[in-house]
């Protein structure tokens, strides 16, 4: 994340903050407890209680070290209604190459979840990028491995 703006709602930005806090109000001092009490069992070269929550903790430091950058990083973005696709908006549109109809939500730089339903599309992604900023009836060219035009049928706030 080299100096680069994140994009993110206010909700999102919320939900993270929410979970650095129990990151480090809850899950730290918890693994923490569990090292102590693992230590105390003896030797550790074979303890795998001690193993897993060395593991643990270095999942937890890892994940707050990556929102500590998110949060230096992060750009509120309003959700608001407007007459052009935006961060937030539910995006229904046609591909014009087989003209099947999708339906994806447009989110900040993290955020993105295929497996969501409807899929949540980072703002970066060929489509995402392609959709914003364009309104209902625009014709818009994704440009990826395979390009393809996209017909915007309709967008929501999500």
């Amino acid at each position: 994340m080299a100096n680069k703006q994140i994009l993110l709602t206010q909700q999102a930005l919320d939900e993270l903050k929410e979970e650095f806090r129990r990151l480090n109000d809850v899950e730290r001092p918890d693994v923490i407890q569990q090292l102590a009490l693992a230590r105390s069992q003896g030797d550790l070269s074979e303890n795998a209680d001690y193993s897993a929550a060395r593991d643990r903790q270095a999942q937890i430091e890892s994940r707050i070290h990556e929102l500590e950058n998110i949060f230096q990083y992060a750009h509120v973005v309003a959700a608001g209604e407007t007459n052009k696709v935006a961060i937030s908006n539910e995006v229904t549109f046609t591909r014009l190459d087989d003209n099947s109809k999708h339906t994806v939500v447009v989110v900040g730089n993290i955020g993105a979840d295929p497996t969501a339903n409807p899929p949540a599309v980072s703002n970066e992604s060929p489509l995402g990028a392609a959709l914003l900023d364009h309104g209902v009836g625009d014709v818009c060219t994704v440009d990826g491995p395979h390009t393809y035009q996209v017909r915007i049928d309709s967008f929501r706030l999500n």
